[in-house]
């Protein structure tokens, strides 16, 4: 088989050991070992469990035999991928790495690409679907108080059919995503927002949805995005190290189907979070300078943003001083500043807001002003260049200051 751009197909790993212990069939921790093993990439940077389920570590792995540990999904998983390869691999100027990244995280790293920050000629995506990870701490109460189990006996949970479903090793629950999500409770606010759940900026998506048959729950679905995702996969094959089969039409219809239930599902947060807010860009800013009033400028948005790399932040910067400095709640020229930066590239990972002391949505806020970007500009953040343009539309920020 020669696989092409755009072809589907059913995966699943020809080492049985590795199917069992990845899910749906182990495709994804197949292919991350084949491309170790076989000189393909120096590095594989995944996500690997820590202290528990709910505990979610960025790791890079170099030796094959480590891959393993990072099978399976971790749906308490928020961090954004992104951060760690631009700051911490330096934008993987001196390695080759496949990356296994959520849609949030695809979209991020292509906007560092675009930016100059990430050098793609290095770097394999291998996109995972996701239809939204939960916070840690919330999560843990709502199993305990709702679903009134116990959190640290928890082996999987999963969105399906519109209901989360929380499994243990002799039990299974689930409640409507919906009704969850009006008490608070379920997704994060921003993942509730997001309309992207498959990863189409990656080189290649994998997923469950759309395997139907004798081989649901054993495959994953695969579908090609680059030539690099292509002949990656052409090589995996040719190996032997995974078996296929041709994607059934009703699964491919299926897929399409809980696609976009979710992208629907999206859009009615969407317009219930800011769907009422009008004006142009300073206009829907000043919607939320009374939230901006709890600010007390500790830097730590700036801190978890992926989209923020300066090495000398204008924030704090000696000269021209923009801002009065030790000034709290910080000046609303404070948080214009980062979003001339980053707004227009912003992804809704809601890393900001995570870490938020003061409890201020600010991945809201900057996803309500990225909207009425793309309205005005036709610019749609982490896609495609022949997509989405070359450069973000405000600005070309990099190391050096702004560039036409």
């Amino acid at each position: 088989m020669s696989v092409k751009v755009n072809d589907m197909c059913y995966m699943w790993s020809a080492d049985d050991d590795l199917a069992k212990k990845g899910e749906y069939g182990g495709a994804v921790t197949t292919l991350m070992k084949y491309m170790l093993e076989n000189g393909i990439v120096d590095a594989v940077l995944a996500v690997e469990k820590g202290a528990d389920l709910y505990d979610a570590v960025p790791t890079l792995i170099n030796d094959p035999k480590d891959i393993e540990k990072s099978a399976g999904s971790l749906h308490c998983g928020t961090l954004n991928i992104a951060k760690v390869v631009e700051k911490y691999l330096d934008g993987l100027h001196d390695i080759k790495v496949a990356v296994t990244c959520k849609p949030c995280d695809a979209m991020t790293i292509r906007e560092l690409i675009k930016k100059g920050r990430v050098l793609e000629d290095n770097l394999i995506m291998v996109g995972v679907n996701c239809g939204g990870t939960m916070p840690p701490v919330k999560t843990r109460q709502m199993i305990e108080e709702v679903y009134e189990m116990d959190p640290d006996k928890v082996v999987k949970e999963e969105i399906a059919k519109g209901k989360l479903i929380i499994e243990t090793e002799n039990d299974e629950k689930s409640f409507g995503i919906d009704e969850l999500e009006e008490e608070g409770l379920g997704r994060r606010s921003n993942c509730q927002r997001c309309e992207v759940n498959i990863p189409q900026m990656a080189d290649m998506a994998l997923g469950n949805w759309g395997v139907i048959g004798p081989l649901a729950g054993k495959a994953t679905f695969v579908e090609v995005f680059s030539d690099k995702g292509a002949e990656v996969l052409d090589k995996a094959i040719g190996a032997g190290v995974v078996n296929i089969e041709e994607a059934n039409p009703k699964g491919i219809e299926i897929r399409g189907k809980i696609n976009q239930s979710m992208v629907n599902l999206a859009n009615k947060s969407k317009n219930f979070a800011y769907g009422d807010i009008k004006g142009d860009i300073l206009q829907v800013f000043a919607e939320y300078q009374d939230e901006f009033s709890r600010c007390m400028k500790c830097y730590g948005c700036r801190e978890a943003c992926p989209i923020c790399y300066c090495s000398e932040c204008s924030l704090e910067s000696n000269g021209p001083e923009w801002l009065t400095k030790a000034l709290i709640p910080a000046a609303p020229m404070f948080h214009l500043e980062r979003m001339i930066h980053m707004v227009d590239s912003c992804t809704n990972c809601g890393q900001c807001e995570e870490v938020c002391p003061s409890e201020i949505p600010v991945a809201k806020v900057w996803d309500t002003i990225n909207a009425k970007i793309q309205e005005v500009f036709d610019y749609y953040r982490g896609v495609e260049d022949e997509f989405g343009g070359v450069v973000s539309p405000l600005t070309y920020y990099q190391d050096k200051g702004l560039k036409d």
